[in-house]
């Protein structure tokens, strides 16, 4: 049961760590990049910035779910597993909608990963002792 339990957190942990990794590229790298191209366009002000705060929102919330992962996989909690199925799938599930609206890139392709690792992490998570 140990083995079993050190691959989920290591997958779950892989996951993770890409997420994060993706989170910063989006904000650290394509954030300015966006902005930019926003102040350069012709969008009035208000739309402009909805668009810079729905990229940064994106971003923080990947690093929500990455966090929530990590805390959900590696503590004792009756929910680990849940939770930690949870975050893997919501990342799936917004797959089929980026691919849909912007197509397949390094982005879309990186949070695959992540969300098969952390998926198949938590399927991997043994029962918590607590339960």
């Amino acid at each position: 049961m140990k083995k079993r339990q050190i691959v989920a957190q290591l997958l779950v942990g892989l996951g993770s760590l890409n997420v994060l990794i993706g989170a910063g590229l989006h904000l650290m790298g394509g954030y300015p990049r966006v902005s930019a191209a926003l102040a350069a366009s012709n969008l009035t002000g208000i739309l402009a910035n909805a668009l810079r705060a729905v990229f940064l929102m994106i971003g923080f919330a990947w690093i929500t779910i990455a966090i929530v992962t990590l805390i959900a996989a590696f503590t004792q909690t009756r929910i680990r597993k849940p939770l930690v199925l949870f975050c893997g799938l919501s990342l799936l599930a917004e797959i089929p909608v980026w691919v849909g609206l912007m197509g397949w890139f390094i982005g879309n392709e990186m949070f695959l990963v992540s969300g098969i690792l952390i998926t198949f992490g938590g399927l991997l998570l043994p029962p918590s002792a607590s339960s």
